[in-house]
């Protein structure tokens, strides 16, 4: 008889969504994003209406910016995972020394499953709203903001990839 409430106890419970990381700063609503402009590695204009249909993990950086360049294998590592028809990590480069730069910084450190997209203007981190790097937005199938963190983040760990994962499977 314990056994058969113990089972009810568990079944009528709903299954808990994976938690939010520390420093994720979940909105009650979604925001919207405003229109930035950036250039593939092949200089092709891209904008985020390019993704739409995704949850994307928009994630600004800077090659000269040291926490950026420590994550950036483990956003690469969550693409491998994740990347496909519902998710994609878009690493968004501000750098000023333009796509070469970012191409060398890549191969320096094995990088393979990112897709090289550079904003040299910077405009995009403005229009964005960021003050400091490197800076991460969760953007729903819809292309609204609806989460941001900013600082490094073990973009990896199975905390992250489960939490990641639930947004797009419950979107």
């Amino acid at each position: 008889m314990r056994m058969f409430a113990f089972v009810l106890l568990i079944f009528a419970h709903p299954v808990l969504a994976a938690e939010t990381p520390p420093n994720f700063a979940m909105h009650e609503t979604p925001k919207p994003v405003p229109e930035i402009h950036f250039e593939n590695g092949e200089g092709q204009p891209r904008t985020l209406a390019d993704h739409l249909g995704k949850v994307v993990l928009l994630n600004v950086w800077a090659a000269c910016c040291i926490p950026c360049r420590k994550e950036m294998p483990a956003l690469d590592q969550l693409q491998t995972e994740l990347g496909g028809p519902d998710f994609e990590v878009v690493a968004l480069s501000i750098d000023r020394a333009g796509p070469d730069a970012v191409r060398k910084f890549f191969a320096e450190i094995g990088i393979q499953h990112l897709a090289l997209n550079i904003d040299a203007s910077g405009k995009a981190m403005f229009a964005l709203g960021i003050i400091g790097l490197p800076a991460t937005i969760l953007i729903d199938r819809e292309g609204r903001e609806v989460g941001r963190l900013i600082g490094p983040a073990e973009w990896d760990s199975p905390a992250m990839v489960a939490f990641l994962r639930d947004r797009f499977d419950n979107d």
